[in-house]
């Protein structure tokens, strides 16, 4: 069979990690198998759908790298042909008009609740041989209803929970288009699957209750029913539900919080997969390793500090020019005058490892630019008067040294034996009055980023 899997996000908001996730699964394992990987927009909901939200899916697909072959293809530019096949079902008594009116299935429901059965459809409208339908009411506008099988069950081997069948008796008539005529999701997903060749259709297990539904009407159009994986939830750093208030609730947030699309690719392909107890890989190696097998059934658990951990890591790993690349906007965004030194690049190098973001990178960065004034309770604490002999001697000295690391670092060294200092003493007032902070980088390699000039001026004004 040829591969072909499809990622059919609805446009009501942003691409959240749930659906990054589900987008990445189906770009792999079509990628795996040489296959196609197809986007669909399913935008029926045409009172929430918005056309912001749909940017903001295309902009997280392509930010996170994960290309797709055919589409974007959209459910409402498909509406004459989901009205072809209902009618051509009712024509072969597949499907059938309805005229329940609302109120009449509010009252049926009470009733069954009353009696304590699960509410659901009463088939009053369906055609059966020998049986007689209500007279057709004036006013109501009919919806459509599909056929379900009676008797019997449906079932399919899932691809990650293994074998789920229903009984058909527990499935109602559903409805596959409304009294306006427009059809519904279960409908249009079956329609497009079809239509469009799907293979395995690989998505959230809050779909596993619609699946029965969608065989029972791909049987019913004689088409080939893909392979289904249904994939647990994702939990929140709490073990709840991921939501809204565990944080970012769009991809793109991930982006503006600083972190690399491929850290985000990596921990996402983490996320309810193993390849043994590979950690960090390539998204290379990722679709060669990719298969269901290895998918957990059971959810999996959002850990912010692992994103971090593995953030880090390819901070360290990327090259400085494209983190100079990435950082500079963000500073460009706080209004910092980015000049030609201290180079950018040089700045980054030194800082990259020791942080997990990209806006932790500009934050070390923007201290170089800015018009700095340290705290003054740092400046209390480090600037002691032990010290300050040795600090103004150094500040006379660096005027005629070579501006190199290794000059900058004996002349530290001479002076704290000169003046009977430990070197945090003279190294954390040096890094309190050029750049604020006392976690900093060794102290010679801070110096040397730094125009002589501008050295001079951050520490004479407080010597």
């Amino acid at each position: 069979m040829t591969v072909r899997t499809r990622f059919a996000p609805s446009p009501t908001g942003f691409l959240h990690i749930g659906g990054a996730r589900t987008a990445l699964f189906s770009w792999a394992y079509a990628r795996k198998h040489s296959g196609t990987f197809i986007l669909r927009i399913e935008d029926t909901d045409v009172e929430r759908s918005t056309p912001e939200a749909v940017q903001a899916i295309l902009d997280g697909m392509k930010w996170l790298s994960l290309d797709y072959d055919e589409g974007p293809f959209y459910q409402m530019q498909r509406m004459p042909r989901y009205k072809e096949v209902i009618a051509q079902m009712i024509a072969a008594g597949q499907a059938y008009y309805c005229y329940t009116s609302p109120a009449e299935l509010d009252t049926l429901r009470e009733a069954q609740r009353a009696r304590g059965e699960k509410p659901r459809y009463d088939g009053r409208w369906r055609p059966v041989a020998g049986k007689t339908l209500p007279a057709i009411p004036e006013g109501i506008k009919p919806v459509v209803r599909f056929k379900n099988p009676t008797g019997g069950v449906v079932e399919w081997n899932d691809m990650v929970k293994g074998h789920i069948e229903f009984k058909n008796d527990e499935l109602d008539d559903l409805i596959i288009a409304r009294s306006d005529g427009t059809p519904t999701y279960n409908f249009c997903v079956v329609v497009d699957d079809w239509d469009m060749g799907i293979s395995q259709v690989i998505r959230g297990d809050d779909h596993v209750n619609n699946t029965p539904r969608q065989i029972n009407i791909l049987k019913a159009l004689n088409a080939t029913v893909p392979n289904y994986a249904h994939l647990s939830m994702i939990l929140g750093d709490d073990g709840q539900k991921l939501s809204k208030r565990h944080g970012a609730v769009s991809v793109m947030q991930y982006d503006d919080d600083g972190y690399l699309p491929e850290a985000v690719i990596n921990y996402l392909a983490r996320l309810g997969w193993s390849h043994g107890d590979d950690e960090v890989f390539s998204v290379a190696q990722f679709c060669e390793w990719f298969d269901l097998d290895h998918i957990t059934p059971s959810a999996a658990q959002f850990n912010t500090e692992k994103l971090k951990w593995l953030n880090n890591h390819y901070l360290k790993t990327t090259d400085n020019a494209r983190l100079s690349e990435l950082v500079l906007p963000r500073l460009l965004a706080r209004g910092v005058n980015v000049t030609e030194t201290p180079a950018l690049e040089s700045i980054i190098a030194l800082y990259k490892e020791r942080v997990s973001t990209l806006n932790e990178l500009a934050d070390a960065a923007e201290v170089f630019y800015i018009d700095l004034h340290p705290e003054q309770s740092l400046l209390d604490t480090h600037l002691s008067a032990e010290a300050l002999p040795a600090l103004r001697e150094f500040a006379e000295r660096i005027a005629n040294i070579t501006w190199e690391t290794i000059e900058i670092s004996a002349l530290i060294k001479e002076l704290i034996g000169k003046h009977g200092l430990k070197m945090p003493k003279l190294a954390m007032p040096l890094r309190v009055m050029l750049v604020g902070q006392t976690q900093a980088p060794s102290v010679d390699a801070l110096v040397v980023l730094f125009p002589r000039d501008l050295v001079l001026a951050r520490i004479s004004k407080h010597l």
